[in-house]
């Protein structure tokens, strides 16, 4: 019932919404927002888009990280034992390639696991993961849902795949903002926009 309220509501609140428009167009208003609505719900229900927009977002993030973090804490780690901001950002984007051999079923190759004394600079860095993360753009873009993924021990559905694909990103992400709170910085994506 309550969710049956919440629909007259809403189409009580577009009807009131419509009237109000005002100048000749008034009365394709309604059109033109049931047509976009629909657009977009369309739009939606296509997987390779949706874990698309999830990839571009993340890599957006990360391009944003590795061109922002200050090079002289490019070797800083929180402790010992783990990676570096260098390494990590050098793994997370590799791992594109990691992805793209697991697809492929061939062996990954080098760029699948960068060494940090390969990569001299933050330029070096910023270049690589930039290369990468349009790699893997392409790659999603051209990812086939409709068959399942032969992987190095079994049958992989296409949807844990991807999902898999789009999370790992997403993880080193959020391990690196910690990165960037150790050292008093506030990561891009938590500053006040412009």
């Amino acid at each position: 019932m309550k969710n049956r309220m919440n629909g007259v509501w809403l189409a009580a609140i577009t009807a009131v919404g419509a009237c109000l428009t005002w100048g000749p167009t008034a009365a394709a208003a309604p059109a033109k927002r049931a047509a976009a609505q629909q657009s977009a719900a369309v739009a939606t229900t296509n997987p390779n888009e949706g874990f698309l927009r999830t990839w571009k977002d993340v890599a957006r993030k990360l391009i944003e990280m590795a061109e922002d973090f200050p090079e002289d804490k490019y070797d800083y780690k929180p402790t010992p034992e783990v990676r570096s901001f260098a390494e990590q950002m050098l793994h997370v984007t590799g791992s594109v390639y990691y992805f793209k051999a697991a697809l492929e079923g061939t062996a990954p190759p080098p760029q699948a696991d960068p060494k940090r004394a390969e990569f001299k600079s933050k330029a070096e860095i910023v270049a690589f993961a930039k290369k990468a993360l349009s790699d893997g753009t392409a790659l999603l873009e051209s990812a086939d849902f409709s068959k399942t993924i032969k992987g190095r021990r079994r049958m992989i559905n296409p949807y844990e795949f991807w999902s898999d694909f789009c999370e790992h990103a997403g993880e080193h992400y959020g391990q690196m903002v910690v990165y960037y709170r150790l050292n008093g910085i506030v990561p891009p994506e938590s500053r006040p926009k412009k």
